[in-house]
């Protein structure tokens, strides 16, 4: 059975910060959806996804995020 991979949401602020918004372990069917999608929902707020990373350190998938103004969904 596999276990599916520790992923990080990184919020990039408008004034340049970063901040983890979420840290979780997705199934294997979600990391493989990311090829066709381009923006997550969390908390009711809508982010769309720019840049993604491997860290091989920590076996973990960091997605770099920005909000999608004007769409809260909940």
């Amino acid at each position: 059975m596999e276990m599916g991979m520790i992923v990080q949401l990184i919020e990039k602020q408008s004034d340049g910060n970063l901040v983890q918004i979420d840290e979780r372990r997705w199934s294997r069917e979600m990391v493989e959806a990311l090829h066709h999608v381009n923006y997550v929902t969390i908390s009711g707020r809508e982010f769309e996804t720019i840049e993604g990373r491997l860290n091989v350190e920590k076996q973990t998938m960091e997605l770099l995020l920005i909000a999608v103004r004007n769409r809260s969904l909940t």
